[in-house]
């Protein structure tokens, strides 16, 4: 027997709306958010069949979507806020973009393209695709065999944080193997290469060289899936194109009958 979906409220505004989950929060508290013309709690759950309404408007389940594409600089973090007051992405952007959300991160010291949308199942669907990814490295020391061969047959790392994030809990990762990859040349203690890979799990490609105690010095990313970041300016954003959204809706299609089958 089919069984009706349902979402929580704050999830429910936060997917149709500018709002947050916290915000919405915070207007479901204050008493402005109504479900079938009653007073919504913050346990609350919706089906699309609800009338869901903020400060008497309804609220209509969102069916377009936007995509932009932003060439995040080093030193920029993909977050809201930071307890530690560093810059984060949304002081570069406008303002009207400040309820968008990233595919994924490029952590503070990368940079390149970073794909954000309103559409949180848009930005599900990317996260979680097999979509390639490409980079441009450069690392401190040698490429040797070892490391080829991990490039080419995947690595699973166990009990090891080299390269990841200080405050990480994860110490086990299995990474697949490269789908390709090109050295560009090696001088003065720095290897420079291309790679692609279609996975994008925390800080991947750090802990990768760094299980071979090889730094990662700079990680740029040019393209994601059919999207490049062609000649757009560091700091800077763009729309896609109709090109690039008739093509995103055919690999969102594609997904779904995919999921269904």
């Amino acid at each position: 027997m089919y069984k009706e979906q349902k979402m929580r409220i704050n999830k429910y505004i936060s997917h149709n709306s500018k709002y947050s989950r916290r915000e919405a929060d915070e207007l479901i508290k204050a008493g402005l958010v109504k479900i079938n013309k009653k007073l919504a709690s913050l346990s609350d759950e919706v089906s699309k069949n609800d009338k869901v309404s903020i400060r008497g408007k309804i609220l209509n389940e969102k069916k377009l979507f936007t995509v932009i594409v932003y060439n995040k600089p080093k030193g920029e973090l993909v977050s809201k806020k930071d307890d530690r007051a560093r810059k984060t992405i949304y002081q570069s952007l406008p303002q009207n973009f400040s309820h968008f959300l990233p595919v994924g991160r490029l952590d503070f010291a990368s940079e390149g393209l970073l794909l954000l949308s309103d559409s949180v199942d848009v930005v599900n669907a990317l996260m979680h695709s097999d979509l390639e990814r490409k980079y441009y490295l450069k690392i401190r020391g040698k490429i040797d065999e070892k490391v080829l061969e991990a490039m080419k047959n995947g690595l699973e790392i166990l009990n090891s944080k080299k390269g990841a994030h200080a405050k990480t809990k994860i110490s086990s990762m299995k990474i697949a193997p490269f789908l390709d990859f090109e050295i560009l040349g090696f001088s003065g203690g720095y290897t420079k290469l291309k790679v692609l890979i279609n996975e994008g799990k925390n800080r991947e490609l750090r802990r990768f060289f760094g299980f071979f105690d090889l730094e990662l010095v700079d990680l740029k990313r040019v393209s994601f899936g059919i999207v490049n970041l062609g000649l757009l300016p560091s700091g800077k954003h763009r729309f896609l194109s109709k090109g690039e959204y008739a093509k995103l809706r055919d690999f969102l299609k594609t997904k779904k009958t995919d999921e269904k089958a």
